[in-house]
């Protein structure tokens, strides 16, 4: 029973003992825990702000990232799209030189045709310019020997020719 009623004396020797060890514990511990605490209560701020600031960071790197993927996206576009055009201006350019080609092979083939037609032109009427020398040379010596079929041949001739 003792315990559950403490004699006056024991309660005087118990809060003295508590007196000393908590005079013992403020005097030489409590400062020390504190600053402890304190240090740690400063490192877990230290250690909160730096990884707010890795967080932003982060969403700046991210920001960039992004960014830099956009731009990228976009030079690609335009460097196909300039490629599609230079494409497209290649073809029309290939186009309209094979057409010129092909208009100026035209005109060569046609000359030369024109140029070959007016040669065998030329060479009939100088065979039949000859031939109708050689005829009318061979009817002359036959009909020159008389004056009244040599006027009725000349105005058989006369005739026949027909003035262009």
């Amino acid at each position: 029973m003792e315990l559950i009623k403490p004699d006056l004396g024991l309660l005087f020797w118990m809060i003295l003992s508590f007196g000393t060890v908590l005079f013992v514990l403020i005097k030489f511990a409590w400062r020390p825990i504190l600053a402890a605490l304190k240090n740690r209560e400063r490192s877990i701020s230290k250690s909160l702000l730096a990884a707010q600031r890795a967080r932003e960071e982060m969403a700046k790197i991210e920001f960039g990232n992004e960014k830099i993927t956009q731009l990228a996206k976009i030079e690609r576009e335009n460097l196909l799209k300039e490629a599609k055009e230079l494409k497209n201006k290649i073809i029309e350019e290939a186009r309209e030189s094979a057409k010129l080609d092909a208009k100026k092979i035209i005109e060569e083939a046609r000359q030369s045709v024109q140029h070959e037609k007016n040669q065998a032109i030329n060479e009939i009427k100088n065979q039949i310019a000859t031939l109708s020398v050689d005829i009318a040379e061979k009817i002359l010596k036959q009909r020159l020997g008389d004056e009244s079929l040599q006027k009725e041949l000349i105005n058989d001739l006369i005739k026949d020719i027909d003035l262009n």
